[in-house]
């Protein structure tokens, strides 16, 4: 091969070793360029380093108690009083200098990362407690890119509150209105961390919560403190007893699932009771009595079913003690469901009248035995009359109480000692006297009642919060990035002028927040024999409807509401299985 060649053929191939170099290195700035642009855009960085890039830092995380994350700058002086708090970004600009230098050494708050969703320090915590509907509505809308997430809820599940009165008499199996918490926060976009504890206290001035393992097996840690930036409380509330002897030693509740399937085991304890040979007339007549005590959504809603399920199913089972049956709903106000329409009241009672349920309006209870109610009723003359009634199974559905917890908290807060219903909050859902903890649901007082519709609605409100937080923070960086370029570039100033006032105009719009303001979509009951009253909201007024297309309109709402398409398919199927072959006595 002649000399000349070799030299071509070398200088060829040194050619294209520099411009594959060169395109290597190009390759890589762009690739830098990318996780910068990334990271300024979602408040994380991802290095190359494998320490680090197993370890994403978000900008806040949220804890279930509550959820944790920190507070974008300038945003939360909006929705509070107190002046801002500018977060601590060195963790972040360690992370810029090792994406975009592949010697910087690994910052040592990354050398022992073990969980992309654990928070770094307490400063960069929020947190949020509960698993009703308002903690459901925030787990399922809030942007977990955004957010570190821990999730702290005394059980592991979502429970849809408004079908357990079917749960009580097999007409919907109990896991069928159960959504697994894990579940739901897979489908995340981002890692979310849970724990199935009780928040036992918690500490506004070092700010945090204390929670313990309620479960039955027991590790070597039961418990522990969860630090928060920003507290979400959604405990929701416990059943009022009003200080009346023997109710909560001898009466069922109705707000969790273990209180429908005690309650479902109590009437079949009274039924099989009843039927056992020798019985006398008087026991039998005292054991098939049913007593409900309050006359709301819930009362009236559960002596429907217990109408129904007697009608239905026992009768053809146990024929011999069918017409001995009874149930009796006592209401303390003038009427039933309070909160509807004169016109659905009177469709109401007149439904249960000819359902054969006994109503007592204007009724007090005093006292509760294990055998018979102590109840002072109004005649319509005014004079008051003592009334005993025997029952084999007595339901209370009457109001609910301040939870321990949250009664501890008032106390520490000075701003809410004349608070006696809860945690009073302001137009944001802040509790008053705080600038970093948030209540929502039936613990918090915001002046509207305390309904599964409230609670879901402010879930949703702080969702939205939250999540137009994490965009002003975006923004804010955005704009500091190009003020910054405008003095590098000075070329490019008309450009970035224009976009600085574009994202200008769209933090104000971020930052002008709306209050919190609770828009009523209507009230429904089931009230028996297939039929439901519905007071639903339409334009400027209300329609007011009951009969057995309302109680289609009654199923077909509730459906909707439930968490999953897992939910709706199991309840589909439990009813349609009720319906053809009965519904399940077998006790449990």
């Amino acid at each position: 091969m002649p000399a000349r060649w070799s030299k071509l053929l070398l200088f060829r191939d040194r050619a294209a070793s520099s411009l594959q170099q060169n395109f290597k290195q190009r390759k890589l700035r762009a690739k830098n360029r990318a996780h910068a642009k990334h990271a300024r855009r979602h408040g994380f960085f991802l290095p190359r380093h494998e320490c680090a890039a197993s370890c994403p830092v978000r900008s806040p995380s949220l804890v279930d108690f509550g959820f944790v994350g920190c507070d974008p700058k300038g945003f939360r002086d909006v929705i509070t009083e107190d002046s801002q708090v500018r977060p601590d970004l060195e963790a972040s600009r360690a992370l810029h200098r090792q994406a975009n230098d592949p010697r910087a050494p690994v910052p040592a708050c990354l050398r022992r990362c073990r969980s992309p969703a654990a928070p770094q320090k307490p400063g960069r915590i929020r947190t949020l407690s509960g698993s009703g509907d308002d903690y459901c509505r925030i787990a399922d809308k809030l942007d977990t890119e955004n957010y570190n997430v821990i999730v702290i809820s005394p059980r592991n599940y979502f429970l849809f509150t408004p079908l357990l009165p079917s749960c009580t008499t097999g007409l919907i199996e109990h896991r069928s209105i159960m959504e697994p918490v894990r579940a739901i926060l897979q489908h995340k976009k981002a890692a979310v961390k849970f724990y199935e504890a009780e928040a036992s206290s918690i500490d506004p001035e070092r700010k945090v919560v204390m929670i313990t393992d309620n479960s039955e097996v027991k590790g070597a840690t039961s418990q522990t403190e969860i630090p928060y930036d920003m507290l979400v409380i959604g405990v929701g509330a416990e059943n009022a007893t009003f200080g009346i002897p023997g109710v909560r030693e001898n009466s069922c509740f109705l707000k969790e699932i273990n209180d429908a399937q005690s309650i479902r085991k109590k009437i079949m304890d009274c039924v099989e009771t009843a039927a056992f040979k020798g019985q006398t007339n008087e026991e039998i007549d005292r054991l098939l009595h049913m007593v409900v005590v309050g006359g709301g959504p819930t009362g009236v809603e559960f002596a429907g079913e217990l109408q129904d399920f007697f009608e239905d199913d026992i009768k053809r089972l146990v024929p011999d003690i069918a017409d001995r049956f009874k149930v009796t709903l006592i209401e303390a106000l003038p009427n039933v469901l309070p909160s509807f329409s004169k016109q659905l009241i009177e469709y109401t009672e007149n439904t249960f009248k000819e359902e054969k349920i006994d109503i007592l309006t204007k009724t007090m209870v005093k006292n509760v035995t294990d055998t018979t109610v102590e109840a002072v009723g109004t005649n319509p003359d005014g004079s008051k009359k003592t009334i005993v009634i025997p029952y084999g199974l007595l339901v209370w559905a009457t109001g609910n109480a301040v939870r321990p917890i949250i009664k501890e908290l008032i106390s520490k807060i000075p701003a809410q000692k004349d608070s006696r219903r809860g945690l009073a909050v302001n137009e944001y859902l802040v509790v008053q006297g705080t600038r970093d903890i948030w209540a929502i649901g039936d613990c918090a007082v915001a002046g509207y009642a305390p309904t599964a519709q409230v609670a879901g609605q402010e879930g949703s409100f702080l969702a939205r919060l939250f999540n137009n937080m994490a965009k002003t923070e975006e923004l804010e960086s955005k704009v500091r990035e190009l003020s910054s370029n405008l003095n590098v570039k000075p070329g490019n100033s008309a450009e970035a002028a224009r976009e600085i006032e574009a994202c200008e105009r769209q933090l104000r719009r971020i930052k002008d927040v709306k209050p919190f303001h609770y828009t009523h979509q209507g009230s429904l009951a089931y009230i028996g024999s297939e039929k439901a009253v519905a007071d639903v909201s339409w334009w400027n007024g209300n329609i007011a409807s009951g009969g057995s297309l309302t109680f289609l309109f009654w199923r077909s709402a509730y459906l909707s509401m439930c968490f999953s398409t897992r939910n709706r398919l199991l309840v589909i199927i439990d009813w349609l299985k009720s319906k053809a072959f009965g519904r399940d006595v077998s006790r449990e």
